[in-house]
């Protein structure tokens, strides 16, 4: 699918992604650098040095740190050399989480419920709260957050709380961002086909009744799309890399469902 787009929308500017050795987060780092920005790639995987390494061969100014965003000194870490790499930072994509058990509320353990609040919502947390004072310093500066409309839907309670408080993050943020010349917005992506990841998110199904549960967040996610189908990865980046640019410039506060018609 040609979605065609822009060359330049995000030339002189420099970009952080969280999240950017594979899935979203690697799609919007692709399609960013197509479009002439500067990167820092973010991750605790190491792929992602692969992934700065590609980039900048192609002649893309791309830069790479690994980092657990699920705690602050690594938030801190990662817009600080973002800083020291660029000077600025011009927009904040932030990408970190996903689903790591799927299964009905009273079947997840109390440390499962942590791990997954934790994984989807402290990264997007901690990572705005580490760069918020660099874009103030500036006057100027974009955050996209990745939320999901699985916030409305089953077998991942856990999950849907953690990307309901990116919302209210993006929400809030940019009620207190706006003065200080910050637009804040996100994404709320539906069920989305990639490729097999090579860094796992957690354990796959086991057993007969781990995959008939996983199967129901299938069957409900593409029922709940008006298009009756997954989106795909070049779908996604291109509305985060929209919400991104200069294009979007009076949207701010606003979560944007990319969701075949599936509000959340």
């Amino acid at each position: 699918m040609s979605l065609g787009y822009a060359r330049e929308r995000f030339a002189g500017k420099a970009v952080v992604i969280t999240g950017a050795a594979q899935g979203i987060g690697l799609a919007v780092a692709e399609r960013i650098a197509a479009e002439s920005g500067a990167l820092m790639l973010v991750d605790r995987s190491e792929l992602v040095h692969e992934v700065a390494e590609k980039l900048a061969a192609s002649g893309v100014d791309a830069r790479s740190i690994t980092a657990d965003l699920e705690e602050y000194a690594g938030a801190a870490a990662a817009i600080a050399a973002a800083v020291d790499a660029f000077g600025r930072i011009d927009v904040l994509i932030n990408n970190v989480g996903g689903t790591i058990w799927a299964k009905p509320y009273q079947e997840y353990e109390p440390e499962q419920i942590d791990r997954e609040i934790r994984r989807s919502l402290f990264p997007t947390l901690y990572t705005c709260r580490a760069a918020a004072p660099e874009l103030i310093r500036q006057g100027s500066g974009v955050i996209v957050n990745v939320s999901s409309v699985a916030t409305r839907g089953i077998n991942r309670v856990p999950y849907a709380a953690a990307k309901g408080g990116v919302g209210a993050i993006t929400a809030s943020l940019a009620l207190e961002l706006a003065p200080h010349g910050i637009r804040v917005a996100a994404t709320a992506p539906g069920g989305t086909d990639a490729p097999e990841r090579r860094v796992k998110r957690g354990p796959a199904p086991d057993g007969e009744q781990e995959q008939a549960w996983y199967q129901q967040i299938v069957d409900q996610t593409v029922a709940s799309s008006l298009l009756k189908r997954y989106g795909s990865l070049a779908e996604q980046a291109a509305a985060i890399t929209f919400l991104a640019s200069d294009e979007a410039s009076y949207i701010t506060g606003t979560v944007l469902p990319v969701a075949g018609g599936d509000q959340g």
